[in-house]
């Protein structure tokens, strides 16, 4: 039977081959919104960091006060981590002279801090688990740093490393495909492998979304930001509202 603490899992999505996409999709969008915000509006790193924190603390507390899961929700939550996450990389790597490298480390570091404080506190990291508003606090700051490592490891194998946004894209990529393989066919932990693929959709997507604004000398095609992060959206909204979601359910 159905408990009510149960029933707040709700509030979180269900993993599905759906939910990967619109994920996908959702840090792509925060790649090409991010820059459009800091660099086609000439805002600069900061206060673009200071407006999508604004939000994303916003839609954080809808999210957290909301009753039941509701995707609309969930995902603009997801968009306001990954456009927050693009700046705030952006600025730590470039207008603090950290760098692509120190920026990784700096943030892995503060992802397994909160990876680790999660667990300590409340048993478990798994996504099922999160069921208060204790348990989703430490759910959206563990996204929060994955979006900004993400964005960060991102820049760093692309261009710190010159290997490019095509072949950086086709790099992880092949890594997901390796943790979906690992999933179907080995017994590692699936809180372990959600969290490596949650990871690492985010370069994914920020690699692909600067092949898809930066200029053509820079290896990219040149698009309008405003252009990719519209159509991005329209296919973000086409997914929601065209396939199914359902609130996550305990597995153990």
């Amino acid at each position: 039977m159905e408990t009510k603490q149960d029933e707040m899992l709700s509030k979180v999505p269900e993993v599905t081959l759906v939910f990967w996409i619109i994920k996908i999709l959702a840090t792509t969008l925060g790649e090409t919104g991010g820059d459009a915000l800091s660099m086609s509006m000439h805002l600069g790193y900061l206060l673009s960091t200071g407006i999508f924190a604004a939000l994303f603390i916003a839609a954080v507390m809808v999210q957290v006060k909301a009753k039941l899961f509701h995707p609309v929700v969930y995902w603009v939550t997801i968009v306001a981590t990954t456009t927050l996450g693009t700046t705030l990389a952006d600025f730590a790597d470039r207008s603090l002279g950290i760098g692509y490298a120190g920026g990784s480390m700096m943030l892995l570091v503060l992802l397994l801090g909160s990876l680790f404080f999660w667990y300590h506190t409340m048993g478990t990291v798994a996504v099922d688990s999160v069921n208060s508003p204790k348990s989703e606090a430490f759910y959206w700051v563990t996204i929060m740093f994955s979006q900004t490592l993400g964005t960060a490891l991102g820049d760093w194998i692309a261009t710190g490393t010159g290997l490019g946004y095509l072949w950086s894209a086709l790099l992880f990529g092949t890594l997901l495909a390796i943790i979906a393989i690992c999933h179907y066919r080995t017994k590692i932990s699936t809180t372990a492998l959600f969290w490596a693929a949650f990871i690492l959709t985010r370069p994914l997507g920020a690699v692909v979304g600067d092949f898809l604004d930066k200029p053509l000398i820079g290896g990219g095609m040149a698009l309008s930001r405003r252009g990719a992060s519209v159509t991005l959206i329209v296919l973000i909204v086409i997914c929601i509202f065209v396939f199914p979601h359902r609130a996550a359910t305990k597995t153990h």
